[in-house]
């Protein structure tokens, strides 16, 4: 039977950046537009995180019981490794779930009601992520998906809640986030081909191959540098952004590298860190 601790680490706590950042962005932008509300931007930062516990312990579930991590390399997977039932992890998620999903519905009644259906998207596409007959994770569309969910809508959902408009400077923090958010699927993926190759799960890293998924990490790292420069139209102290550039370069460095596997891992914590440390320097500077 799992220990607390280990379901603290199948609820994945180095992916928590990716739901955490996002928010700080978009409460960012809210201000530079004069409109941020720290009430709620706190529901928005309970959305985002019940959402990615849920996904994980979601993709715990469906990898699980599809034996795709049988045989794995990665952090722990609570099914995978029989250390908690498919029963029991399932519950987990869905319950995460309901907690974000109660979360958003307080904040599209206190914003615009309209954002119901964008929640209902996004539980869904966390659930069919591993989950169903087709999951799009299995088919190469997960980089895609973060890109939208943890990106645009993350970032752009919290401005708008908030401000109740959006602006070019939501977009490119919105940019920036969704590709750091990509970024750190990217490495997870090129870290599990093998595994991933043999299970029939057809990531976009299996797609690409080893050589091509590291090109497409370090691209990604580098949309950060050009929303950073671009961010400078609005207010240059937005340049403190490039704060976050040596934990890029530190996250990079074994993917440059060639590491394969456990060597891998870091570059999962270091990545989300960047995307930390570049939401909140950015948002403060917009907001000073």
């Amino acid at each position: 039977m799992a220990s607390f601790a280990q379901w603290i680490e199948g609820a994945r706590p180095r992916t928590l950046p990716n739901a955490v950042s996002p928010v700080i962005a978009g409460t960012g932008a809210a201000a530079w537009l004069g409109a941020a509300v720290w009430w709620k931007a706190l529901l928005a930062l309970a959305v985002a995180v019940a959402l990615i516990i849920g996904v994980n312990y979601a993709n715990d579930y469906s990898d699980g019981i599809r034996g795709t991590d049988d045989v794995r390399s990665g952090p722990l997977r609570l099914v995978g490794s029989r250390l908690a039932s498919p029963r029991a992890v399932l519950t987990a998620a869905l319950s995460s779930l309901a907690v974000g999903a109660v979360a958003g519905l307080a904040l599209a009644a206190v914003s615009a009601p309209w954002l119901i259906a964008v929640g209902a998207v996004c539980i869904a596409g966390a659930w069919l992520y591993t989950g169903g007959k087709k999951p799009y994770g299995y088919l190469g569309l997960g980089e895609i998906a973060v890109f939208i969910f943890f990106g645009l809508v993350a970032v752009l959902g919290t401005q708008y809640t908030q401000a109740l408009r959006i602006d070019w400077v939501g977009v490119v923090m919105a940019v920036v986030m969704g590709s750091l958010s990509s970024a750190v699927l990217v490495a997870n993926n090129l870290r599990d081909i093998p595994t991933d190759a043999e299970s029939g799960k057809i990531t976009l890293a299996v797609r690409l191959g080893d050589a091509r998924t590291r090109v497409l990490y370090q691209v990604l790292l580098g949309v950060a540098l050009v929303g950073t420069l671009a961010l400078t139209a609005a207010t240059p102290w937005c340049l403190v952004g490039l704060l976050a550039a040596p934990l890029a370069v530190r996250a990079a460095r074994p993917v440059r590298g060639g590491s394969g596997g456990a060597g891998l891992i870091p570059v999962l914590r270091d990545t989300g860190l960047t995307m930390l440390v570049w939401a909140v320097a950015v948002s403060l500077a917009l907001v000073f």
